[in-house]
């Protein structure tokens, strides 16, 4: 695919390009965390991340309007109880690319403030495609077990876990508190002998691997997992009572003298080219490892390295796991189905002849847009050597990741006689609607909104979803079909289900699959639910654009429903007169000479605003509004139309009256900053902008990307610009780096 380099491209078309990538991604992590049903494949999620970056990077005062939606792992199954890991258990970043690998050197070495040649060293080991574990042992005794779950919550899996072969039950010389955290896996031998035996009783034939040992290792009776050959590998750590060791690799040794697996392919390099010639070894050896592996894990040695780089929202900074590249195979393509998703995006999935691709049976793959049917990129570029994809077609399927399946090339040569140019629908095929799509966007849309049975049905399951109120008992299915018997239309019906259907002749218990206890349990999960945590209820509202971290930053920014919903009102006039702007800005930019554009464009987004004459407040209520990190314009505006919809805000305002809202905790009072709103511009000098910004949120203090009324402290280095200006006109207490560093306590 072809992309235009950020450095040759305007603001305009930067814009709009990111509000795409965002939707994406956006769109992806539904499909993936939320349906099970992944349309993008790892390759093309990485991708979409590294354009966004790429375009951030060009153009920095645009970064600040972009979303980010990020999660990890999933919930904790209705089966098993459920622990909560003392420390969270991530996820890891991906490179697909030898250069990708380089990129994340080289960026580490930027935020420590290190040389290009001063000694970094990595491990790198085998990726093993299992399924994540944590085991704590408490004197030297294994005391629980648990998956990954969603990162902070796991499912308790210790009588299955005891009955593993590797998993020792008593070890000698530990920390008193010691959590151990490996791959549970089953090898491509044992693998294909239980699904004989299966195959001979009648049982379930797994299609791979790593579904056998995940099934295996999650069975509710524990002498089912005992009869199932598990293995495991021990790579990494959780909660200590004492370090382990001051390197990675000392720390897997330690492992390995306290009795635990550890892989033998694991190594330490000293160079980037030592990573990269010893990935390709390992994938040499692939065929022959006797277990699966989707590629390499690289982690920083140093743990006091470790330490300083931190976390993200999901994933370490000190670690990448470099992928694998991807399986093909050729079949055909007999339809192409269209789903409408939760903001009624129109999204084309190939319906496919049964192929194996990497070990598992597929028979759906993404066509992701009309565009990418028709042989295009979002630019009109071309790909695929321009070749459209029509029914009928032998396409070349594509697993990026060994994962999610789609379409990468279309043989003409065995292209059917008679075969159709494939017309992409104008009208929803659920509601009728037209389906619009919007200049700059890649997706058509179905402008249906609330009348349209798909978008209420995914903007429930959102609601219900784990990141949201997670209603244990109330999932995909359930919503599907209790919206389809009239029973809930609007998140505020699910509160409502016991009063209305409680009793009498449609009572739960006596629909088919439900009885007394599953009844009880559900509308429990429901009364435990009207006590929500406020960011979760923002994210649950399934506002465009506002995704899990932008519903954080709203709901510690404003901390209570009455301040978020009287800003939405105040700022709306504000928000309008962006609107204004914006459309002002698209036509001048369409029209305008190059070398007159940008005092054009000044003069026509000033004079569009100055004519909605908004009011000094609604200003300062819209400024405030955008100043919330990582939220900006874009996001704003979404969040005002939902507000500013009638039916969407008597939905809300019928929701919330069955609601306690979870206020956050009030910042730390224990930092001269905690509760302060802090900006950072220029250059800093003595530590890198995401440490800064890392030091002062630890202390309490909220980083804004933009300068307002609010705004507390300015930390400005060497090349501040407007901001520092701003400040001033504002009265803003504006300090250096060094008078920063005096205050937190860090000189």
């Amino acid at each position: 695919m072809t992309e235009q380099d950020p450095r040759s491209m305007n603001v305009t078309d930067a814009r709009k390009e990111l509000e795409a990538l965002q939707t994406k991604v956006e769109a992806a992590d539904l499909d993936y965390h939320q349906k099970d049903a992944p349309t993008l494949s790892d390759a093309e999620y990485d991708r979409l991340k590294r354009r966004y970056l790429a375009l951030a990077e060009a153009f920095p005062e645009l970064a600040e309007e972009g979303t980010r939606v990020e999660s990890v792992g999933a919930p904790a199954a209705s089966g098993f109880g459920k622990i909560a890991h003392a420390v969270r258990m991530m996820s890891l970043g991906n490179a697909f690319e030898d250069q990708d690998v380089e990129d994340f050197a080289a960026g580490l070495r930027r935020y420590l403030g290190l040389s290009s040649d001063a000694p970094l060293a990595f491990t790198a080991e085998p990726k093993i495609d299992g399924l994540s574990l944590s085991l704590r042992y408490e004197n030297g005794t294994l005391v629980q077990a648990a998956t990954r779950g969603d990162g902070a919550v796991g499912e308790n899996v210790t009588e299955n876990a005891r009955t593993i072969e590797d998993i020792p039950q008593q070890i000698i010389g530990a920390p008193e508190v010691l959590e151990v955290r490996g791959e549970v896996y089953m090898s491509h031998a044992d693998f294909e002998a239980l699904n004989v035996r299966h195959a001979e009783t009648g049982g379930k034939i797994f299609a791979n691997p790593r579904n056998a040992a995940a099934g295996s290792l999650r069975q509710l009776d524990a002498e089912i997992t005992r009869a199932r050959p598990l293995r495991f590998f021990a790579y990494s750590w959780g909660e200590l009572s004492e370090p382990l060791a001051e390197t990675q690799i000392d720390a897997i040794e330690r492992f390995k003298s306290l009795g635990f697996q550890t892989n033998p392919l694991t190594r330490c390099c000293q160079t980037i080219a030592e990573l990269l010639t010893h990935y390709h070894s390992i994938e040499e050896q692939r065929a022959d490892l006797g277990y699966d592996i989707d590629g390499v894990v690289y982690k920083v040695n140093d743990l006091a390295l470790q330490e300083r780089l931190g976390f993200r929202s999901t994933t370490p900074r000190w670690a990448i796991a470099h992928k694998f590249p991807a399986e093909l195979a050729w079949t055909r393509l007999d339809g192409i189905d269209i789903q409408v998703g939760r903001t009624g995006a129109l999204s084309p999935v190939a319906r496919l002849q049964p192929v194996t691709v990497g070990g598992v049976v597929v028979s759906n793959a993404t066509l992701h847009n009309e565009d990418y049917i028709a042989g295009l990129d979002s630019k009109g570029a071309t790909i695929r050597d321009g070749k459209d994809i029509r029914v009928g077609d032998w396409v070349q399927i594509y697993r990026a990741g060994d994962v999610i399946p789609k379409v990468a090339d279309v043989d003409l040569n065995r292209r059917p006689d008679g075969a159709e140019v494939y017309a992409f629908p104008t009208h929803c095929p659920r509601c009728n609607s037209p389906a619009v799509r919007e200049e700059g966007d890649a997706v058509r849309r179905c402008s249906g909104g609330l009348i349209c049975p798909a978008q209420a049905v995914e903007k429930l399951k959102h609601f219900v979803s784990r990141a949201a109120f997670d209603i244990e008992g109330l999932g995909a299915k359930q919503v599907e079909q209790f919206h389809s018997d009239g029973w809930i239309k609007e998140p505020a019906d699910i509160f409502e289900l016991k009063e209305r259907y409680g009793s009498g002749m449609q009572q739960l218990k006596n629909r088919e699959g439900w009885g007394d206890k599953s009844a009880t349990a559900l509308f429990a999960a429901i009364d435990d639910k009207r006590r929500i945590e406020f960011a979760r209820l923002i994210f649950g509202l399934g506002i465009r654009h506002v995704g899990e971290v932008a519903a954080k930053d709203l709901a510690l920014h404003f901390r209570s429903w009455a301040a978020l919903s009287e800003a939405a009102d105040l700022a709306r006039p504000a928000a309008l007169a962006h609107r204004a702007a914006d459309e002002a800005e698209l036509s001048e930019r369409q029209t305008a000479q190059a070398e007159e554009r940008r005092a054009k464009i000044s003069e026509v987004r000033k004079a569009a605003i100055a004519a909605c004459e908004v009011s000094p407040d609604a200003q300062a209520a819209w400024d405030d509004l955008i100043s919330v990190d990582g939220l900006g314009p874009t996001v704003a505006l979404s969040f005002s139309d939902a507000f500013a919809n009638p039916e969407e805000r008597a939905a809300f305002d019928r929701l919330i009256a069955h609601l306690e809202v979870i206020e956050p905790d009030a910042p730390t009072e224990d930092s001269p900053v905690a509760g302060k709103t802090v900006v950072f511009t220029g250059t800093l000098e003595k530590m890198t902008r995401a440490e800064a910004k890392a030091r002062a949120e630890a202390l309490g203090a909220k980083v804004s990307g933009s300068v307002s009324k609010k705004t507390d402290i300015l930390v400005a280095g060497p090349g501040a610009g407007s901001k520092a200006t701003k400040a001033a006109e504002l009265g803003v207490r504006t300090m250096d780096e060094d008078q920063w560093l005096d205050l937190i306590g860090q000189a």
